[in-house]
């Protein structure tokens, strides 16, 4: 049914699975149409009570996909190139992301390994984030040339603070799921060959409780992290919508 999941659903809990991973599950416009897709189906099945979100193969979501700049050399050249897609995929990530965000159902990513970016920013967006031991993370959007989006940049201060935040974006770095532990990003940290089934476990220890309570509590704790990120877009919301550099014009014209 789709081309970029699969979706599994086991009594009230679903599986999905970013399913490209000869890529390692990248972001583009197809991918996120069908997520688009599963999360208003999501919205309107009053079965479904948990959403566990994982990878194909050795990757979680690598990210945007980066195929429009393969061959490209010249630095400039892919800057643009890379600012021009993302301009397009902005508000596609953004909507979707908010949407699965809040779904009354509790998400759980299960960090297989990498999250890069936008992949990143997916799990970021879960309510829970259990990962393999050893799995990295890193967001190399200002390293490409443009800053990191507005639903993942609030997310990120809203877990980590300000200064935390900061180093993430503009330095680049990488991290392990260890890492992310210890700064209380990360629920679990697990072997590879118990990810699933501790994300199962994790889930049905919440769908044995009220589902009343566990929705309501949820979007309450959302609708307070939300209010910093909301007074983020006040503040020269022009910077996310991120125009390509002079030199990157020039070339791409």
């Amino acid at each position: 049914m789709y081309h970029n999941f699969s979706v599994d659903m086991n009594d009230t809990i679903v599986v999905i699975t970013l399913n490209r991973p000869e890529k390692r599950n990248p972001i583009n416009e197809d991918m996120l149409g069908e997520f688009e897709q599963i999360v208003m189906g999501l919205r309107d099945d009053p079965s479904s009570r948990a959403v566990i979100l994982t990878g194909t193969g050795n990757s979680f979501c690598a990210g945007a996909d980066l195929s429009m700049v393969k061959g490209v050399t010249d630095a400039a050249e892919r800057q643009w190139l890379f600012a021009q897609a993302r301009n397009r995929r902005a508000r596609l990530i953004g909507r979707t992301f908010a949407l699965f965000e809040t779904l009354e159902q509790v998400s759980i990513a299960a960090i297989n390994g990498y999250a890069i970016g936008g992949g990143w920013g997916l799990a970021l967006a879960c309510d829970f984030r259990l990962a393999v031991g050893g799995a990295q993370f890193w967001m190399p959007e200002v390293d490409l040339g443009v800053p990191l989006g507005i639903g993942s940049t609030g997310r990120l201060v809203s877990m980590v603070g300000t200064a935390r935040a900061k180093e993430i974006i503009l330095t680049c770095d990488r991290y392990t799921s260890e890492d992310l532990y210890s700064w209380g990003m990360i629920n679990r940290v697990v072997a590879p060959d118990l990810l699933m089934e501790a994300a199962h476990d994790f889930a049905k220890r919440l769908i044995a409780k009220s589902s009343r309570a566990v929705s309501g509590a949820k979007l309450t704790v959302n609708a307070i992290a939300a209010v910093a990120a909301r007074e983020i877009t006040t503040v020269q919301p022009e910077l996310f919508i991120h125009p390509p550099d002079g030199r990157g014009v020039e070339r791409g014209v």
